[in-house]
């Protein structure tokens, strides 16, 4: 049995006449009996009397009412498959890091959204590595990962941004006035640093090592405003990317430069390897590496 066979058996039911409901059908007359021959042997039932007029069986009449809500539930399907295809319809489920500012994504998130306002964007505020998680458990079709590696074998990775830290001071700290600093020089620094699911609480620490010195740290935080009013209050200093630092106004904050330093906050998106992707994810990634062109 094929939806051809109830399709076919539904516009003889509604005509109750074989030569009108193959002329709607547009099929000749010996195809629609021979369909219809074959689903009644595949239930093992005659659906209709056939003497000179056409009527339902008590099984046929049985068939009718199931086939119609099949019918109905098909062609449902195909309008969504189609709405899916044609993204007038559809979900993506992203996962973006607090930490990085919103300013890149939010223009890229407006970019996609005037295209296809019926797509459903669901946010997940997380750090790095839950993300990726995420990414590779399929609770989540995208994500946007600080420092991910450019080769890993359960992810795809588009890089968005390399971004390079800098250290935030109060401007009563005696660093303030440095136009440079080197990471040695933090060595008896308080840090405010990144929550430990972040992945550059691991990237800082790493880097302070290989520096000779292990960082003080007084705070974690998952959030950047939190971060730079505990700088702003005396609390320590902290690492922010670039881009954030130097957007800081009405602060008693200085942002200055690292030299010697491999910290960066390098933001990718990333998507599962070898997974079915639905075609609103697929054009959320193809649209996002056009928005890269022009920016």
């Amino acid at each position: 049995m094929d939806i051809r066979h109830l399709e076919y058996f539904s516009e003889v039911a509604k005509q109750l006449s074989f030569t009108k409901a193959a002329s709607t059908l547009h099929v000749s007359q010996p195809s629609l009996s021979k369909a219809v021959k074959q689903l009644e042997d595949e239930l093992g039932v005659p659906l209709f009397y056939r003497s000179r007029k056409v009527e339902l069986t008590d099984a046929g009449k049985a068939v009718l009412v199931n086939a119609i809500d099949v019918l109905d539930a098909f062609h449902n399907l195909t309008s969504e498959l189609s709405d899916i295809i044609e993204l007038k319809n559809g979900e993506i489920k992203i996962g973006i890091p607090p930490i990085t500012g919103a300013a890149f994504f939010s223009k890229l998130i407006s970019y996609y959204r005037d295209q296809h306002p019926q797509i459903k964007i669901r946010l997940s505020e997380v750090g790095s590595k839950m993300i990726k998680h995420g990414v590779e458990d399929g609770s989540l079709d995208i994500g946007l990962v600080c420092n991910v590696p450019v080769k890993n074998e359960n992810l795809e990775v588009l890089e968005l941004i390399n971004d390079p830290l800098m250290l935030l001071v109060h401007k009563d700290n005696h660093l303030a006035q440095k136009t440079r600093i080197d990471l040695t020089e933090l060595n008896e620094e308080p840090f405010i640093l990144y929550r430990q699911d972040f992945s550059l609480h691991d990237r800082i620490l790493e880097e302070c090592s290989t520096k000779g010195f292990s960082p003080n740290v007084v705070c974690h935080s998952s959030h950047r405003d939190f971060m730079i009013e505990m700088v702003e209050a005396k609390m320590g200093i902290a690492l922010l990317p670039g881009e954030i630092a130097n957007n800081i106004q009405d602060r008693q904050i200085e942002a200055i430069p690292l030299v010697n330093s491999n910290l960066s906050l390098e933001l990718g998106m990333v998507w599962k390897k070898n997974k079915y992707l639905p075609f609103s994810v697929r054009e959320f990634i193809s649209m996002s590496k056009q928005y890269l062109t022009k920016v």
